[in-house]
Order: C-alpha cells, then sequence, then structure tokens
C-alpha cells in the first residue's frame, strides 16, 4: 500500500510538472504568434495577371497595385479584393472555362423577326490607371461583380442589338464577319444610335428560268425592301454612338470571336428550301444548258459535214487542175531539157574542136621548141667538141713536148697501181699431181680410186715422217 501510494503521488506531481510548463509556453508563445499574425497582416504580396485594391479602414484611402512585388498595408484595419486584369467571357462556350464563363448562346433576334443562338467570347482588359480603377471598385466592389454587372450584361446587350441591324438570311448567307466587325467596333467605341426603316437590300440571286435566257445561269442583282434596325447618322455620314460604360473605366475589349451560330427551326427550313430550290433551279439551267449545247453541237455537225463535203468537191477540182498543170508543166520541162541536151551536145562539139585546135597548136608550138633545142644542143655539142678538140691538143702537145717526163710518171703510177693490187698475191705450187693417159685425164673409174689411193698413202707418210721426226 505505500508503494502504491508513493506512485500516485509522483504522478500527481508529474501533472503539476506539465501544466506549469504548458502555461509557461502559452504566456511566452501568444505574444510571439501574435507578432507574427500582425506582421503577416502588414505585408501584401501581389502576383503578376492581376490587380489589387487596398482598402485602409482606419483612413478610407483606397491604394491601386497593378504590378507583381511586397507591399504595406494596415494591419487588421484593411482590406484586399483582387480583379483579373484580363478576362474572358464566353456565351455557349464552355468547355474548359471559369465558373463565370459558363454561359448559354446568346439569343438574338434579327431584323426579319427570326432568332438564332451566336457562341460568342469576348476577351477583356482592365485599365491600369489607378483612378479609373477606383472608380471600377467602388461601384461593383468586387470582381464577379464586375463581372457579372457590367461585362457579361453589356456583351450580350451589344450581341443582340447589333444582331437587329440584320436579316436572318443575311447573317446565315456571308454576313458573319461583317456582323463580327460591328459587333467588336460597337463594343470597343460604343452602341450605335439606330432607328427602325424599310431599306432596299441588294442581294446577288441566280436569274430567273427561262427557255429563251442565255444568261439564265449567271448571277444578277436583285433589290428588296426590308425592314431593318440602321444606324443613324451625322451630318459628315459617321455614326451616332450611345455612351459606352466601358469606357468610363477604361476596360478594353481585345478580342472578339464568333463560334458556329445556330438558326431557329424555321430559318433552318427556309435556309434548306432555299438552298433546295436553288439546287433545282441550278440543275434545271444545267439541263436547259445540256440541251442547248446538244442542239448547237447537232448544228455545228450538220455545218462541218457540209463544209467538208464542199472543201472535198473543191479539192477534187483543185487536183484536176493541178493535174493538168503539173502535164504542161512536165511537157515544158522535156522541151527544155531537150533544148538544153543539144545545145550541150553543141558546145561540147565546139569544146572538143577547140580543144584538138589548142593540141594541134601546142604541139606545132613543141615541135617548133624542139627543133630549136635541138638545133641549139647541137651547136652546143659542136661547140664542146671544138674545145674539148682544143684542149686535147693542147695535152698532147705538152706531152710531145715532154716525152721522158710523162713516160716517166706513166710507169711510176703503173707500179704504184700493181703493188697496191698484188702485194698480198701468194702463188702455191701444188704438192702432188698425177695425171693419166696420153692427154693427161683419168679415163676410167679406177683411174680415179687409183689416184685418190695413192693420194692418201702418200699424206699418212708424210704424217708418220713427221711423227718419227718429233722425238
Amino acid at each position: 500500500m505505500d508503494i502504491k501510494n508513493v506512485g500516485q503521488s509522483l504522478k500527481m506531481e508529474q501533472r503539476r510538472q506539465m501544466a506549469r510548463t504548458g502555461l509557461k509556453a502559452a504566456i511566452y508563445g501568444l505574444p510571439l504568434l501574435l507578432v507574427g499574425f500582425t506582421i503577416n497582416n502588414s505585408v501584401l504580396m501581389t502576383d503578376a495577371g492581376y490587380t489589387y485594391v487596398h482598402q485602409n479602414n482606419m483612413t478610407g484611402e483606397l491604394d491601386v497595385f497593378t504590378e507583381p512585388g511586397i507591399h504595406f498595408r494596415m494591419p487588421f484595419l484593411s482590406k484586399i479584393t483582387q480583379y483579373d486584369q484580363v478576362i474572358t467571357v464566353s456565351f455557349g462556350n464552355n468547355a474548359g472555362e471559369d465558373f463565370y464563363q459558363r454561359l448559354d448562346p446568346v439569343q438574338v433576334r434579327f431584323a426579319d423577326t427570326y432568332i438564332g443562338e451566336i457562341p460568342v467570347t469576348y476577351r477583356f482588359k482592365l485599365s491600369t490607371d489607378p483612378e479609373a480603377l477606383i472608380k471600377m471598385h467602388r461601384e461593383f466592389r468586387n470582381n464577379s461583380n464586375l463581372i457579372d454587372a457590367l461585362l457579361v450584361k453589356n456583351a450580350r446587350n451589344v450581341t443582340v442589338i447589333t444582331a437587329t441591324q440584320y436579316t436572318g438570311e443575311e447573317f446565315f448567307q456571308g454576313g458573319l464577319n461583317q456582323f463580327k466587325s460591328k459587333l467588336g467596333d460597337q463594343l470597343r467605341e460604343g452602341i450605335y444610335l439606330t432607328e427602325r426603316r424599310q431599306v432596299e437590300v441588294e442581294e446577288l440571286d441566280l436569274a430567273p428560268v427561262g427557255l429563251d435566257q442565255a444568261d439564265a445561269n449567271k448571277l444578277q442583282r436583285t433589290q428588296q425592301l426590308v425592314w431593318k434596325t440602321v444606324p443613324v447618322r451625322d451630318a459628315s455620314g459617321q455614326p451616332i454612338r450611345q455612351d459606352n460604360p466601358l469606357q468610363q473605366y477604361g476596360i478594353q475589349v481585345t478580342q472578339v470571336t464568333i463560334g458556329d451560330p445556330q438558326p431557329e427551326t424555321q430559318l433552318d427550313q427556309l435556309l434548306a428550301d432555299k438552298k433546295r430550290l436553288v439546287a433545282d433551279r441550278i440543275r434545271a439551267i444545267q439541263e436547259q444548258e445540256t440541251s442547248k449545247a446538244q442542239a448547237e453541237t447537232e448544228q455545228l455537225r450538220k455545218e462541218i459535214q457540209r463544209t467538208r463535203e464542199v472543201q472535198d468537191a473543191q479539192r477534187t477540182k483543185e487536183l484536176a487542175v493541178i493535174a493538168q498543170q503539173k502535164e504542161v508543166a512536165v511537157a515544158q520541162q522535156i522541151a527544155k531539157r531537150e533544148i538544153v541536151e543539144v545545145e550541150k551536145t553543141k558546145q561540147l562539139a565546139e569544146v572538143e574542136k577547140s580543144k584538138e585546135l589548142a593540141i594541134a597548136e601546142a604541139n606545132l608550138a613543141i615541135q617548133q621548141a624542139n627543133a630549136k633545142a635541138a638545133e641549139f644542143e647541137a651547136k652546143a655539142i659542136l661547140a664542146k667538141g671544138e674545145a674539148e678538140a682544143a684542149v686535147l691538143k693542147a695535152k698532147y702537145d705538152a706531152f710531145g713536148s715532154n716525152r721522158d717526163v710523162y713516160l716517166a710518171e706513166l710507169n711510176r703510177d703503173i707500179s704504184t697501181s700493181l703493188y697496191n693490187n698484188l702485194k698480198d698475191f701468194k702463188v702455191e705450187v701444188p704438192t702432188h699431181y698425177f695425171g693419166g693417159g696420153e692427154s693427161g685425164k683419168m679415163t676410167t673409174n679406177l683411174d680415179v680410186i687409183t689416184g685418190l689411193g695413192a693420194l692418201g698413202m702418200m699424206e699418212k707418210a708424210n704424217a708418220l715422217k713427221g711423227t718419227n721426226s718429233n722425238p
């Protein structure tokens, strides 16, 4: 029991110790927490893409911050309102958009009372002027009120008013781009001051179908009277505008995008019927054009056939004339050729005779020249002979006067010639000789063999003799 009481006492003491520690932490931590909370409420950190309006509740002053950074504010006695610097408002384009942009397409009524739905997206940019922003903040107080009360309502109003300036057919048959241009202009500069008036509308349409029309497939301009809401213009022709509610706050419209507009059922049926009628009219015009083209083609084919027959007859006639002209021309050419042949033969005969005469004259001249040449040659030979005879006579006269000297020189020349020709000449006497008979000739084969045998024996004897004498 004593141990149990001691344990309980220790536990109570620990609890009292922990309570005292917590109290001390609360006493020291609470001021730090209050200081941190005060510092946090004294600093404003702004982000890019947003505009901040700081309201000092103590002094009632309003400050505007449009750039990212760190700013000081009155802690606990100030209010910060955040605005988007760029706001997109979409009517009918809801995929992936913010909550305030999930709006239905704008339903409009055209000048011819037809109804349509137009999906359109607007992009607005807030002003950076502090005075304009403060004025906007005083009237709308926050971003959601600005979008719902000003941007959405004004965009829808301008879209509806602009649509009244067009007929349904005009809008859905090519007027969308012009509608977009006027819509953006009125959002930026102010809505036109308009009045309802009956005006003439000029349209381009196909001409009526007719059997006797050559231009039934062409477009023609037509005039139609319709009631439309048209702008009221001043003396200079410029449209008079109403006040622009966005201009006083410096809000700019940077982009207008239109989706796929949808007409009401009656207008859609009217457009479909008109499209079908136009298609039927085009088909009828094409059939007329085809029939006309076939008729013209048949007529042209007959004209071509007639022209071809006329051309064939004319060609046959021309070929006959050409054949006759060819025969005449051939006969004329033959006659001319015969005349040319006769003239050629005559001229050749004259040329041949002239050639023979020229040859004869040339031969006569040659013979005369040869005779003169022979005469001169004979005279030259005679003169040469006389000159040589005179030289020879003078030579022999000189030899006769010096006979001994001449004979000595002649013997010297003979001796020199013999020496030069006979200095290597050798005369050998035959070693053996044999003959036969009275005439000195061998008369039989036996004589020849006997002689050759004796000659061989003598050669062996001489060889043996030489061998014996050598030792």
